[in-house]
């Protein structure tokens, strides 16, 4: 029910509608249309400012998923500014290596409730499972 809130929210605000919304390190994260990014961040960033105020929590808009293809850059954009070193995707899922332990336990959060936000995240989106490496 929250969820469906904060995307009505958002709907209200930028007339941009999605179906995607979900919460990613104590930040509501909203998966547009690519082409609907700029309306829905809005002039000056307006309406993501009127959302934080509204909620009191950070908000950021990324651009929807296109398909298994585009898995990397969506991941990319949900960590940022955290940055890993590759992601691919095997029968068993998607492994994401880190490259060094400071990127990794970034990624991991602090008794792993980062790892798993962002495994629920692609599991719901893509169907696949997530490990970190």
């Amino acid at each position: 029910m929250q969820t469906i809130r904060y995307i009505n929210l958002l709907d209200k605000a930028s007339r941009v509608r999605t179906s995607k919304c979900f919460i990613y390190n104590n930040a509501i994260i909203f998966a547009v249309p690519r082409s609907m990014v700029s309306r829905a961040i809005g002039p000056n960033a307006l309406h993501i400012r009127e959302l934080q105020e509204k909620l009191g929590k950070k908000i950021r808009i990324i651009s929807e998923a296109e398909g298994l293809g585009d898995i990397q850059r969506f991941v990319d954009d949900i960590v940022a500014p955290i940055r890993f070193k590759s992601l691919e995707v095997t029968p068993e899922g998607a492994v994401i290596t880190s490259g060094s332990t400071q990127v990794k336990a970034s990624l991991f959060g602090r008794n792993k409730k980062r790892l798993e936000e962002l495994s629920q995240i692609v599991k719901d989106t893509f169907g696949i499972e997530l490990k970190i490496v």
